[in-house]
């Protein structure tokens, strides 16, 4: 115990859960002045960028939304005509429903409890497959070589349109990804069955979230308020990861610390553990800047997610202040 590090940690009261460290009155003027979006990173299925200027409960809300409030199709009930493969009815059922599926929501209806299933509300799969043994040569040994469906995969999903739905649906809804691994068949198994999909949201169950992660961070800051020596540069460097900070040589052929990308830091505090830089560096973060990173499953694009997690926002908000009226009329 007399080589551990003791860390004093000070204890104060929260007061102003506020990201912004004015203390001044909130005006919309002053909030569109200081907001400030930027995209780093952007690619079908993900997407990075910085949201500056808000405060942690607008952060939040928008990264639950994203997580729970984007309606998608996915399949909700499963009907097991036969089922002769090692994989039990109900695990059959709920990888199936665990497939991610690329239907446009807007033109499925909600399916009231009360309501049965019909073109308007439910889009149906079917899947068939079957195994057989082929003839080949003694010598071959690979399973796709032997038999005939050796693995039944999600391209072997196929839409079964009902009523007006093979003209309503530009594209045909089909999983997002052809070979997802449902089920290995060998000679004499075979899987019959029919998927009835429905429009849901992640709030729900997890298999109509769109976003396999939507996470933000603060920005952290990384303040160098002493010189470093230069002998001390590279292990100062070594200290955080790559890219976050920069050697230079000065005239003298001395090195030199700066702070090359703080966004590249993990916030590890390695370099308080060293002793001889503890009084020459001065971490934190960024209250109201916020590092935001989406990836999509497949049925948005990223970019899309984003903006149509804010149109939710912005519902949301309305009824808020529709509520709030009523109230202010009623009192």
């Amino acid at each position: 115990m007399n080589s551990a590090t003791h860390v004093t940690l000070d204890r104060e009261k929260v007061g102003n859960i506020s990201a912004t460290e004015d203390s001044s009155p909130w005006s919309i003027a002053s909030f569109a002045q200081h907001l400030h979006v930027q995209i780093h990173t952007l690619s079908q299925h993900s997407v990075e960028f910085d949201l500056v200027g808000i405060d942690a409960a607008i952060a939040n809300a928008l990264r639950r939304i994203l997580i729970a409030e984007i309606p998608t199709v996915a399949i909700e009930h499963v009907y097991i005509w036969i089922n002769t493969s090692l994989v039990q009815d109900e695990v059959l059922a709920q990888r199936l429903g665990l497939i991610p599926i690329l239907c446009d929501p807007e033109q499925v209806e909600w399916r009231q409890s009360s309501s049965g299933p019909n073109d308007a509300n439910t889009v149906v799969f079917k899947l068939a497959a079957s195994c057989s043994r082929l003839r080949t040569s003694p010598d071959d040994i690979e399973p796709e070589h032997l038999f005939s469906k050796p693995a039944i995969y999600s391209g072997d999903i196929v839409f079964a349109p009902k009523g007006d739905q093979h003209s309503r649906f530009s594209h045909a809804p089909r999983p997002v990804e052809a070979d997802i691994l449902i089920a290995k068949l060998r000679p004499g198994q075979e899987i019959v069955c029919e998927m009835h999909c429905e429009k849901g949201i992640g709030r729900d169950h997890a298999k109509w979230s769109p976003v396999a992660t939507a996470s933000y961070r603060l920005l952290p800051s990384i303040d160098i308020i002493q010189p470093i020596p230069s002998s001390q540069c590279a292990a100062f460097a070594n200290c955080f990861p790559q890219g976050v900070i920069q050697l230079d040589k000065d005239r003298q052929g001395n090195l030199t610390a700066s702070v090359k990308n703080a966004r590249l830091d993990t916030v590890s505090r390695e370099v308080l553990r060293h002793p001889q830089f503890s009084d020459k560096i001065r971490l934190g973060r960024k209250r109201d800047h916020y590092i935001f990173r989406v990836e999509a499953v497949g049925q948005y694009a990223a970019e899309t997610l984003v903006a149509g997690a804010m149109k939710i926002f912005k519902q949301k908000l309305k009824i808020c202040r529709q509520r709030a009226e009523i109230l202010r009329e009623s009192m």
